[in-house]
């Protein structure tokens, strides 16, 4: 395995990390997530991401129980939940959101479903635009003194409220931000590369990336239709079915030409998509999912691409999928 800082911070996180969206509760029980959890972390994986969201908090029981069975000490893996959406169907305005409130009641909660002491990552999951940022990050360096959590971050917050959340940390002596979890893959790109560029310089901050495979479109699988036990037929995933498949034939024109490249350096799809993330210095780590162990082993090899991919086969890449816009 290969181990990335945390941008400037101290923390080295597995460059492939294993994430329970989608999966766990829903499509992998508790029998399921040991073997998986227990494969990861046997391959050197050392970051486990969840949410409150993720399946109403079922994701994180699950893991939690997971993590308790398999005993593996506990400064041997980092563990993440995320607050904002809430873990109900019909949150009311207290349980949801990036209020002092909700944010201290949903760490507390997510700790006893993980069954940990403390989080190694905490999230917030979207900007909130009913609570003002000084009230979030003052909650969030509340946790951090409480010993509850040891670092926060964003996900998908726009870099403008970034560096507002690092003036507010920086003027009133608080805990800033050290992460971002966004989007990252071939063809989803400008946030990473564009939009948080100052932000790496400027606060040395690092990210989680999830979606390396865009929901599985770069994997191939839906290059000849949607498969039947696709994550895109799940009900309640309307949305990211639409999110991927909702652009006509351009991307997946793009993935069959990936596909070629693929195939010459006689690897799968996916682990073209997911090596090539790694190549961006600014990836600390790679969000995989997975709901069977042979695409967990399948994926997790994508590290021995990683010296392969040369300048010329990047340049090849780029060309097929394009500038970010």
């Amino acid at each position: 395995m290969l181990y990335r800082r945390l941008g400037r911070s101290g923390l080295q996180l597995s460059a492939l990390s294993f994430g329970a969206w989608v999966t766990f509760g829903k499509q992998v029980g508790r029998s399921q997530a040991r073997d998986l959890l227990a494969l990861a972390h046997d391959r050197g994986v050392n970051f486990f991401d969840n949410a409150e969201t993720y399946n109403n908090g079922v994701a994180e029981q699950v893991m939690g129980d997971v993590l308790a069975d398999l005993r593996f000490p506990r400064d041997s893996y980092c563990v993440s939940s995320k607050v904002f959406f809430g873990a109900y169907d019909k949150p009311l305005p207290t349980q949801r959101g990036l209020s002092r409130k909700h944010v201290m009641e949903a760490c507390t909660q997510a700790l006893q479903r993980l069954r940990v002491d403390y989080l190694d990552l905490y999230f917030c999951h979207r900007p909130d635009p009913d609570t003002p940022i000084e009230e979030t990050v003052a909650a969030m360096d509340t946790l951090i003194r409480q010993g509850k959590v040891l670092y926060w971050g964003t996900s998908e917050w726009p870099a403008e409220a970034i560096h507002e959340a690092h003036r507010i940390a920086r003027e009133n002596h608080l805990y800033a931000p050290v992460m971002e979890q966004p989007e990252y893959n071939l063809l989803h790109r400008s946030r990473v590369e564009v939009e948080y560029a100052p932000l790496y310089a400027a606060y040395g901050m690092g990210t989680t990336i999830w979606s390396p495979l865009a929901s599985g479109l770069l994997s191939g699988k839906y290059n000849d239709g949607v498969p039947a036990d696709s994550r895109l037929t799940q009900p309640g995933y309307e949305w990211l079915r639409e999110s991927v498949l909702g652009h006509g034939s351009e991307r997946i024109d793009k993935v069959r030409a990936l596909q070629l490249i693929a195939d010459e350096l006689g690897v799968s799809m996916a682990q073209l998509a997911i090596a090539w993330c790694l190549l961006n210095e600014h990836v600390s780590t790679v969000m995989l999912g997975a709901s069977r162990r042979e695409q967990l082993e399948q994926n997790l090899a994508a590290l021995d691409l990683l010296p392969r991919l040369d300048a010329g086969i990047a340049r090849r890449i780029l060309q097929v999928v394009g500038a970010a816009d």
